[in-house]
């Protein structure tokens, strides 16, 4: 029971919220807070405090975080040696232009040698990946950023990822070989969510070569930013494997962005100390041979 408590205490200090938590969890509010008074009581200290609207944990509160997390790991960890290693569930953090456009034939593939495991697929930014596999609260995470490195974490470059400035076939840049940042004076764009880092890099180099544009529209789905392109309401900065298809089929143009100071690469992380069932060695074996030919 107090491993179920210990669970309710790590979704209430990741949101800030006993209600938030237990929307998460699927359990009453009032059992998310019957839970964390137990925890207290077994542990004879105050564990989180509120601070505005949100909780937040005390001393004592960020002593037993760290504990909560290697206790849930190690049960993990029992349960898939216990059920023979094929049994479990595999947490895969990634951001939505993975999930759609590059994961699926591996998720199949992992399916057919794993048709006993259940994988989740948590949509989010970078930051929040790598922050959610540094916690042990995903035990995967497949990023797009500039190579990435960290003292915790394996880091498994998987390949380059070309961007380009997706635009309708009419517009004036769809004529060059490669656009720059000078090329996007005054230009109207089209932006990914706050957090995306590819976005980040974007707006950076505007702000480095002092370039005036206009931002049309923000959007947190990729459909939406490239349906947008297609009615000439703007351009965009994509990966080239998100507009592959609407390129074919000549609703678009992608044109590379050169940014040589800035490349970008589909990578694979996970913490060191993941323990690793054969389950889990079964995933990352899935781009053994891509990481091979990467190398080469």
């Amino acid at each position: 029971m107090e491993l179920t408590y210990l669970k309710t205490f790590r979704e209430v200090s990741k949101w800030g919220s006993f209600t938030k938590a237990a929307e998460e969890l699927g359990y009453a509010q009032s059992s998310v807070t019957a839970q964390i008074q137990k925890l207290e009581e077994a542990y004879g200290a105050v564990l989180l405090e509120r601070y505005g609207r949100k909780m937040r944990l005390t001393v004592a509160g960020e002593s037993l975080l760290a504990y909560a997390h290697e206790i849930v790991r190690l049960n993990e960890q029992a349960r898939e040696h216990v059920s023979k290693q094929s049994k479990g569930t595999l947490t895969i953090g990634t951001i939505e232009t993975l999930a759609a456009h590059f994961l699926p034939p591996y998720l199949q593939a992992y399916r057919k040698s794993f048709p006993e495991m259940n994988v989740i697929l948590r949509p989010s930014n970078e930051p929040e990946i790598i922050e959610a596999v540094l916690d042990g609260e995903q035990d995967i995470g497949i990023i797009l950023d500039p190579r990435f490195e960290h003292p915790d974490l394996h880091c498994l470059v998987l390949r380059e990822e070309e961007l380009v400035i997706a635009a309708h076939p009419n517009h004036r840049l769809a004529g060059l070989e490669r656009v720059r940042a000078e090329d996007l004076e005054n230009e109207s764009l089209i932006l990914t969510e706050d957090g995306c880092s590819y976005r980040a890099m974007l707006l950076q180099s505007l702000k480095n070569g002092q370039v005036d544009y206009r931002l049309a529209y923000q959007f947190g789905n990729q459909e939406a930013i490239k349906q947008c392109v297609i009615y000439e309401l703007g351009i965009a900065l994509l990966p080239r494997i998100v507009v592959a298809e609407d390129v074919r089929n000549g609703r678009m143009v992608a044109v590379p962005f050169d940014n040589p100071a800035s490349k970008f690469y589909t990578q694979l992380i996970y913490s060191k100390k993941k323990w690793q069932s054969k389950a889990f060695l079964g995933f990352l074996e899935l781009f053994d041979e891509m990481n091979d030919r990467n190398h080469r």
